[in-house]
């Protein structure tokens, strides 16, 4: 399921990123949650005060770490985030040396941001069913395939590095 970039060209793997990104935005932060709130008009679903400053506050802070991520990741790992064109090296830096999966808590943020500006429990709801399945479904079977790229390199890490709860570097 997992296979390295044949691009060592960072660049190259920038651009493949970010097309990647605006993809997945687009899918995953506007159409689906758009789809929730028609289905929350049509049904009447009761929702919360809608909240712009704060949730678009939240969204910039969690898409600047999203993007932030995915520049470490083809930066740094000559790849993208996506299985089929996975980084060549382990990334531990930028965003990565404080926690292991910064793109997820971006996403999940950006998702509960989205459902904030909107005042919709449904989206947020959405937001953090995806978080669950994220780390019940997917992170297993990365993590695995991590330890089996980067062996012991990557134990160490994942010794060091908590998956969800950014630690503080002080050097």
């Amino acid at each position: 399921m997992f296979k390295p970039s044949n691009s060592k060209n960072r660049f190259w793997n920038l651009i493949k990123t970010y097309f990647q990104t605006a993809i997945f935005w687009a899918i995953f932060l506007y159409a689906i949650p758009y789809g929730i709130i028609k289905i929350e008009k049509i049904y009447n679903v009761i929702g919360f005060h809608p909240s712009g400053k704060v949730g678009w506050v939240l969204f910039i802070i969690f898409s600047l770490l999203g993007v932030y991520s995915g520049y470490s990741m083809s930066w740094y790992g000559k790849g993208t985030p996506l299985p089929l064109n996975c980084p060549n090296k382990l990334v531990i830096e930028g965003p990565y040396k404080f926690v292991r999966n910064p793109m997820a808590i971006a996403g999940i943020g950006q998702g509960v941001s989205i459902g904030i500006i909107n005042g919709s429990f449904l989206i947020v709801i959405y937001s953090l069913i995806g978080a669950v399945l994220w780390h019940l479904l997917v992170r297993p079977i990365e993590e695995k395939d991590l330890e089996d790229r980067f062996k012991e390199a990557y134990i160490n890490y994942k010794a060091s590095t908590k998956c969800w709860v950014p630690k503080l570097v002080f050097r």
